[in-house]
């Protein structure tokens, strides 16, 4: 079987009998009647082949849709031809002022060649909206629009104050033709990576209909359980043979590293559609999705954002915080969500907020690894073996731990923004995470809370951080706040250990183990 790898066009997927899920049901629902539409995804989540197959349905290419779902809903003998401006902005650099212009001009003077051009219309704004007139004019058939990551010039300088109000004031404008030409518009969509109603670019374009929480289109981007039984049996054995295992155990395999993004409450899983298809095409499970985008930015962000990393799995939102991102320097969990690092794992009764944790262990991994250079700034190259940390926390041996540990943290990054307490307590818990320990931070006991504890096969370590304290009183807290008790039953051998952490060395100053 041929994969489409890189080509996201659903014309050149259909004519050329590439792998293709079946989700034309969804388009002609969405496609049926004069909307306009607003989708949030996360990247390579197909939402460009999704706006490729709208433009080929509203172009009237009846051919391509042979034996598809739509046929089956669309009973029309002949279908009618739209005018169709598809924008894609997902192509440009966004680093200087000129790149959205740029981009937008070239567009614009694309379809200005077929339906001209009035001296009067200057701006980018003016212009879009004479094509939109002309060409309804022109054919009798009101237009489509559709945008393909419109927000990436907002994304993509979202560290950049002063270009990012400059695009932002620019897109405000352009898009705002959409709702001054709605009675030349047949349909609209646009398509991204997060929703920014917060920050005034949807301000003129409240009447979009925003689908990418809605149970009835959850599956319209990626991969469900349903579908991969139907269209992938094949691949999956493929992939079973080539790594000397069954199917039943690939299957499994598949679940683990690629299903699991939530995009309601109660919803089903969804599998990364770019994750999925490298897989079967290379015949290997890898980090596909991960590795095309660092996300440097969202990392740096937790890192001066104060908030503990524990809180992102089991971190609570609510559906419209999660649709935000206004808040994001204050409260990362929204654009992570949004981004795709995050996604809905259950639903809180009591707090009544959606529940976030990391949708699988593509994800999960990718993302802790990406961490460590934001906040362990040497760990790959630290002289500390960290095997031998393993070894020692797995047999028992707190005190060579603790050195070996205090010796890591002297190779931290020195330029720490933020609280330091928050940043020590992060780089810790990044550690242990990254060491593959059964870590648990902030654990609630019935007269305190733990900062935290590692558990292996014989032992329970429990941790207490200062900073500028001492280790007595972190000791002291562990007896009186009795935080051994929910242990006292397992069998196994308890060490508890006071930490301090000295702002002047920015390392473990000194800790006791008992």
């Amino acid at each position: 079987m041929d994969y489409p790898i890189g080509i996201q066009t659903f014309e050149e997927i259909i004519n050329n009998k590439f792998f293709y899920v079946d989700k034309t049901d969804l388009v002609y629902e969405i496609a049926r009647i004069k909307a306009n539409y607003f989708l949030s995804r996360p990247r390579r989540f197909g939402k460009s082949l999704l706006l490729s197959t709208l433009e080929a349905y509203f172009l009237g290419k009846k051919k391509l849709f042979k034996n598809l779902k739509l046929m089956k809903k669309d009973k029309r003998k002949k279908w009618e031809k739209y005018p169709v401006f598809h924008f894609d902005l997902n192509s440009e650099n966004y680093n200087n002022e000129k790149a959205l212009d740029i981009i937008l001009d070239d567009y614009l003077s694309k379809w200005e060649d077929i339906y001209g051009k009035r001296e009067t219309e200057k701006t980018l704004a003016r212009r879009f909206n004479g094509l939109i007139e002309r060409a309804y004019q022109k054919t009798g058939k009101q237009v489509v629009v559709l945008v393909d990551e419109y927000d990436k010039p907002l994304f993509s300088t979202l560290d950049n104050q002063n270009l990012n109000e400059h695009f932002r004031e620019q897109l405000k404008a352009f898009y705002g033709v959409i709702k001054s030409s709605d009675q030349y518009i047949r349909f609209s969509m646009f398509t991204g990576v997060t929703k920014f109603s917060g920050v005034s670019i949807f301000s003129d374009l409240n009447f979009f209909k925003d689908i990418s929480m809605r149970k009835d289109f959850q599956a319209i981007c990626g991969i469900t359980d349903k579908e991969l039984d139907k269209y992938c049996h094949e691949s999956i054995e493929e992939l079973a043979e080539a790594n000397d295992t069954d199917f039943a155990d690939m299957r499994e395999q598949l679940r683990q590293k690629y299903d699991g993004y939530h995009f309601c409450q109660n919803g089903i899983g969804i599998y990364n559609p770019y994750s999925l298809i490298n897989a079967f095409d290379a015949k290997e499970l890898d980090y596909y999705w991960f590795e095309t985008g660092t996300p440097t930015f969202l990392t740096v962000l937790l890192k001066n954002s104060n908030i503990p990393i524990e809180r992102l799995t089991g971190g609570l939102q609510t559906k419209q915080q999660l649709k935000e991102i206004s808040n994001f320097h204050q409260n990362p969990l929204p654009i992570m969500y949004q981004s795709g690092y995050l996604t809905i794992k259950g639903f809180d009764d009591e707090a009544k907020a959606l529940i976030l944790d990391f949708p699988n262990e593509e994800v999960e991994t990718g993302f802790i690894k990406a961490l460590v250079p934001t906040f362990l700034k040497t760990i790959n190259d630290s002289p500390v073996d960290t095997r031998a940390l393993i070894k020692d926390i797995n047999t028992g041996k707190a005190e060579d731990f603790m050195k070996r540990l205090q010796t890591l943290f002297a190779n931290l990054d020195y330029s720490i923004a933020g609280e330091l307490e928050i940043y020590f307590h992060n780089s810790l818990c990044l550690i242990f995470w990254l060491l593959g320990l059964e870590t648990r931070t902030e654990r609630h006991t019935s007269d305190g809370r733990m900062d935290a504890t590692v558990e292996t096969k014989d032992y329970v370590y429990i941790f207490e951080i200062k900073l500028d304290g001492s280790v007595d009183e972190a000791m002291k807290q562990i007896e009186e706040k009795n935080y051994a008790a929910p242990f006292a039953l397992s069998g196994k051998k308890i060490f508890k250990i006071g930490v301090n952490f000295s702002k002047k060395t920015r390392g473990i100053g000194e800790w006791k183990v008992e």
